[in-house]
């Protein structure tokens, strides 16, 4: 009987990292329904990538007050769960507070998670006066409604209570350790819960123990519920903002991907020497089979972890000067759209053994209209804006290409001018032996 508690402790955790891993099985094969993509160059760059953007959080400081609330809650929040290590070890040996032994270095511990904890709480109910009643613009959006709406501030919420519990418990703690109760010797020092637990006088030290004890295990509970929603909830950037900045395209932004097999074909066009009538040469993968994307499986993998990347902080959205112009295109709204796409699509495999089945449905015109993306004015400012390098650009880019190669559906105005391009050398329509008319007012 003794070891009940014990043995409920490690279901607890081969529960919760189970279903963890369970979910970051079936992340990774989603994001693999892309197609391959090499972003294995300059390590030395991504490897600065990553620790200036994500960890050092270097893009989320553009924004002062976003930025330095996000980091109290990023650094607290990472640095408070380094006593996950502690209470799992607690919970697997019936010990209580196990690291104690390292005296003054574990009080300075104690004590620095205790004013995390207590900035975490002060940075969380400022976000959440700022998305429900300040409403900021990009959070009143009309493209942030429903569960995405929901989800920020069911996270809110949640941080809230696991810091609150996190601090009970240690008040409690710091109580039964004054009165010499029990097992509770004195650990740690709490400049935060010190204020809390002088509550708990007149009542039994049984009772606080209780109390105690189920903060701590609704602490360890509510990180693991925690951890596996992360999977449905727009934070798994929490997880994600490591690999997809490492990840992120290193080119200037202003540079676009050509397709071998076009750049092949304009080679031949342009060789004095060449056949006008022959074909470009083939060669081994250059000829892809589609051009463009018009579903998810079209987009490499890349695109699809940046899909799972994003925040939907809105920075891309009110850096967009077509939807600030009134146009339908939000940047954030194609991140999230191509998401859910991603979703369906694996639902579906789930449900058919491993094999997709043919919907009827695609990401291009289910999903994202063409007036969308031809909104789009290729500037850029979403891909600068957003704080984990996400390119929203560069999947409107590849649906436009599908569109003008594979539909010939560009807009009237660019048809024109390619056919004119085509025929005429030029986007204007006259003969190209006018073309340079221009220099006889010279």
């Amino acid at each position: 009987m003794a070891y009940i508690d014990n043995i409920l402790f490690v279901l607890l955790l081969v529960a919760g990292f189970g279903f963890f891993a369970k979910n970051v099985k079936k992340l990774v094969r989603n994001i693999k329904l892309g197609r391959a993509e090499d972003r294995s160059d300059n390590p030395s760059a991504r490897w600065n990538n990553m620790a200036m953007i994500a960890l050092g959080q270097s893009k989320m400081v553009r924004r002062p007050v976003a930025g330095i609330l996000h980091i109290i809650v990023y650094v607290g929040f990472v640095l408070i769960n380094i006593e996950l290590l502690e209470i799992i070890a607690d919970g697997v040996f019936g010990t209580h507070r196990l690291f104690a032994f390292m005296g003054g270095f574990y009080n300075f511990l104690i004590a620095s998670f205790e004013l995390l904890a207590l900035g975490v709480i002060v940075a969380v109910v400022i976000f959440w006066l700022r998305r429900n009643v300040i409403k900021l613009w990009r959070f009143a959006h009309g493209d942030l409604k429903g569960w995405p709406k929901n989800d920020a501030n069911y996270i809110l919420y949640f941080e809230t209570v696991l810091m609150f519990l996190f601090l009970t418990m240690n008040a409690a703690d710091h109580y039964l350790q004054g009165v010499g109760f029990g097992h509770y010797h004195a650990a740690g020092s709490f400049p935060v819960s010190g204020f809390i637990s002088p509550l708990f006088n007149g009542i039994a030290p049984e009772t606080v123990e209780i109390i105690e004890r189920v903060c701590w295990w609704l602490h360890i509970t509510g990180i693991l519920i925690f951890m596996n929603y992360l999977y449905y909830s727009k934070h798994l950037h929490i997880l994600l903002a490591f690999p997809n900045t490492y990840y992120a395209k290193l080119e200037p932004k202003g540079k676009f991907e050509n397709l071998d097999s076009v750049t092949a074909e304009v080679k031949l066009m342009m060789d004095p020497n060449a056949d006008p009538f022959a074909a470009a040469p083939a060669t081994e993968g250059d000829v892809p089979a589609k051009f463009g994307a018009s579903d998810v499986q079209d987009l490499s993998w890349v695109q699809l972890m940046n899909a799972y990347t994003c925040t939907e902080c809105g920075r891309c959205t009110s850096s967009c000067p077509a939807n600030l112009t009134g146009k339908k295109l939000s940047p954030r709204a194609i991140m999230m759209k191509t998401r859910d796409r991603v979703e369906e699509v694996g639902k579906n495999i789930d449900a058919n053994n491993g094999t997709f089945v043919d919907d009827g449905k695609s990401l291009l015109n289910d999903y994202i209209t063409p007036e969308e993306l031809w909104a789009c004015t290729t500037c850029n400012g979403c891909v600068e804006a957003c704080p984990v390098n996400i390119d929203p650009l560069s999947i409107i880019m590849d649906m436009r290409r599908y569109l003008v190669m594979e539909q010939s559906a560009a807009p009237t105005e660019l048809n024109g001018m390619m056919s004119n391009i085509e025929n005429n050398g030029a986007p204007w329509q006259y003969s190209q032996m006018d073309r340079l008319n221009w220099k006889e007012e010279l």
